[in-house]
């Protein structure tokens, strides 16, 4: 997310950012939540245009 966002809203944006991919909850709570990070990656990737050298 940092190569992507930049460093200070990839954490901003992990932190805030409700993706319901994820089951409406941010990457920070569902990491938390012992979901995959890849599976949050993939979810992150759907919500917004991510490089496609970065998937």
């Amino acid at each position: 997310m940092r190569r992507h966002f930049g460093e200070a809203y990839a954490e901003s944006w992990a932190k805030d950012y409700v993706i319901s991919g994820l089951g409406g909850r941010t990457v920070e709570q569902a990491l938390a939540e012992g979901v995959a990070a890849k599976q949050v990656w993939q979810a992150v990737c759907q919500e917004v245009e991510v490089d496609p050298r970065l998937r």
